[in-house]
């Protein structure tokens, strides 16, 4: 499960940007061997979203995107799921009006339910946008319209990790969303490897970044070991390396 310098190989899915270079500098510098395996890919649809009394953005990469296209807020309540949105907004220029505790769909639910009822809602995130999301903002009584600012796809010849893990390799693997586990299961499919790879994991510590990515994984076979706290990358690669690390003792 170690590298060649007996370090710990932990797989890592992050977006082949400054997220991925991010990830593994934080990695390294936790004493562990990153695995760099993109499993998600950006294809922006060039659409923005329409005039409303509340925009909520999901993802830094959204924000980023709407900068990018000149979009403008106007007089909108403008909501962030999580801190990294928000700071993404912040950076590129737009203000932040809500972000909530539990940076996730039900937490943004949460925050707005009480003052979006007769208000249209614009949600701008990726194709692969939790349902929670919508259904709560209508049932909370708001006009809900989804803008889809890029779709997520998998890179081609992602699936290194799986190889890894199939042949008892990693010590660890990162899930960031439910698409890196079906992504990641799907790029081991075509290797030949998915049994073998999940068959991996097992043995290995899994740490997903919340509960819906865990539901996944788990409906998926792989058992979930770290789930943290807060739903954001730095406390799942902390938590996990820790977890590692209680591992290795006990084996001793």
């Amino acid at each position: 499960m170690s590298g060649p310098d007996g370090q710990p190989r932990v797989a890592v899915f992050r977006p082949d940007d400054d997220r991925l270079a991010e990830a593994t500098a934080l990695l390294a510098e936790l004493g562990v061997e990153p695995v760099a395996d993109p499993m998600l890919a950006v294809e922006p649809t060039g659409d923005v979203p329409p005039e409303a009394d509340v925009v909520v953005l999901t993802s830094k990469t959204g924000a980023e995107l709407l900068a990018g296209a000149d979009w403008e807020p106007g007089d909108a309540v403008v909501a962030a799921i999580g801190e990294h949105t928000a700071h993404a907004l912040r950076a590129t220029g737009y203000r932040v009006d809500r972000v909530p505790e539990e940076f996730s769909s039900a937490g943004l639910v949460s925050l707005l339910a009480g003052e979006v009822a007769g208000e249209r809602v614009a949600v701008a995130r990726s194709d692969h946008g939790s349902p929670v999301l919508l259904e709560g903002l209508r049932e909370a009584g708001a006009d809900v319209t989804e803008t889809v600012l890029y779709r997520l796809v998998r890179p081609p010849g992602a699936g290194q990790s799986a190889d890894l893990a199939a042949a008892g390799e990693l010590s660890a693997a990162l899930f960031t969303s439910s698409l890196t586990v079906e992504h990641f299961l799907a790029a081991a499919a075509e290797r030949g490897c998915r049994e073998d790879a999940i068959d991996g994991l097992d043995g290995a510590v899994v740490g997903t970044i919340g509960e819906p990515t865990r539901e996944t994984a788990e409906r998926e076979g792989i058992a979930a070991d770290v789930v943290p706290e807060r739903a954001d990358f730095t406390a799942l690669a902390r938590a996990t390396v820790d977890e590692i690390a209680g591992s290795r003792s006990h084996a001793r």
